[in-house]
């Protein structure tokens, strides 16, 4: 496929508190929405020949999180979650079909990135049927008109591997209005052969065939060294509390650091993730969030609680520290908001087109678009 440079987009967010290697929660499926709701589970082959993939996707996570904050439901911004799967790796459970959820949908951002650097790959069998009805059973989908379902399952081997028929776990998933996509990574007529494409037609969804050890690419532009020195400022408006407050506010961090040892581009797309206020909310760690959710959280909540800088302060004091904080967060977001806009425009003033560059966040990005408008979303 041959495709034109567009702003790359950029993808998840878990429940908090799940440690990486355990049980993840099991929440009921088919919950109701309250709001329009994106929903996109992630499953990504992990054996030896993976790297490639994985590095794109931590390439790509913040992207194709910003592309789908452009999307709207009669005027609505939707909320976006997202939840990970690994399969085909022999580290984990022939039990369990070599698969692992590693995040449930959630909201949580920061904790996303954090168990995709944390991924490891290792040989085995990639039993895409498995992992499809894993996904489709355990994940909290949501239900309504107002939502979009979406999975991307990338990989490399024979789509019909392992006990569990692909045919049957797509059946269950369109059952549930999930649209299924599927990703081959390597050439594309030897994807069809191997059964890629037939379960992306089963499922109504979109095939593509990706080099996955293609180094993804961003185009610098003169407005990311601010961008990036207004996203340390908006680091400092946030105060953890509870006991994992300091923790994942250390994570945020280090987020951060994850996303410049890939490029200083991808920085820059993580910068705008968390400058957008709808899509990067952190209230079960930071107290300004908690308290705009909740009027009575300073005044319920135990001062061993609360971070140090508002211990041993009024109540009054407690919402006033809390205002201003809120009030430098909400500046700070409008000045890179605003940037974003120059960005973007340079961007596509460059007009730089790359040949070839058939990536994850391209193929997740051209089939979010194509789904959104089939759904009742359109681009703002």
């Amino acid at each position: 496929m041959k495709t034109t440079y567009r702003l790359l987009l950029s993808a998840m967010v878990w429940v908090g508190g799940l440690a990486l290697g355990g049980a993840p929660a099991m929440a009921a499926p088919d919950a109701k929405t309250d709001g329009p709701v994106i929903q996109v589970a992630l499953l990504l082959d992990t054996s030896n020949s993976m790297d490639g993939l994985i590095d794109q996707a931590k390439s790509r996570l913040w992207s194709v999180v910003n592309a789908m904050t452009k999307l709207r439901y009669r005027g609505q911004a939707p909320r976006i979650e997202i939840a990970l799967y690994e399969y085909g790796n022999d580290a984990l459970s022939r039990k369990n079909n070599w698969i692992r959820q590693v995040t449930p949908l959630t909201q949580d951002l920061d904790m996303i990135s954090e168990n995709l650097f944390a991924l490891r790959t290792h040989g085995g069998s990639e039993y895409a049927g498995a992992v499809i009805k894993d996904a489709t059973d355990a994940l909290a989908w949501k239900s309504g008109p107002q939502t979009m379902k979406i999975i991307y399952i990338a990989g490399n081997e024979s789509f019909a591997q392992g006990g569990v028929s692909y045919r049957e776990a797509i059946s269950d998933a369109r059952g549930k209005n999930i649209h299924l996509n599927t990703i081959y990574c390597g050439d594309h007529r030897q994807g069809i052969t191997l059964e890629w494409k037939a379960g992306a037609e089963l499922a109504q969804g979109h095939y593509f065939s990706i080099d996955s050890d293609q180094k993804s690419t961003t185009i610098d532009t003169p407005f990311d060294a601010e961008l990036a020195q207004l996203n340390t400022q908006l680091n400092g408006t946030y105060y953890g509390y509870g006991r994992e407050g300091g923790s994942r506010k250390a994570s945020q961090v280090q987020q951060d650091s994850n996303a410049s040892s890939q490029s200083s581009g991808v920085l820059v797309e993580r910068s705008l993730a968390k400058s957008n206020a709808n899509l990067y909310r952190n209230s079960t760690w930071d107290v300004v969030d908690r308290a705009q959710e909740d009027a009575r959280f300073l005044e319920q909540t135990n001062e061993a609680e609360l971070p140090e800088e508002l211990r041993g302060k009024t109540l009054e004091q407690k919402k006033q520290f809390v205002a201003g904080k809120q009030a430098e967060r909400e500046a700070l977001r409008k000045q890179m908001g605003e940037l974003a806009k120059k960005r973007e425009a340079f961007i596509q003033q460059a007009n730089q087109a790359v040949k070839g560059r058939d990536d994850l966040g391209q193929a997740i990005e051209q089939s979010v678009m194509a789904l959104a408008e089939k759904n009742g979303f359109a681009a703002k």
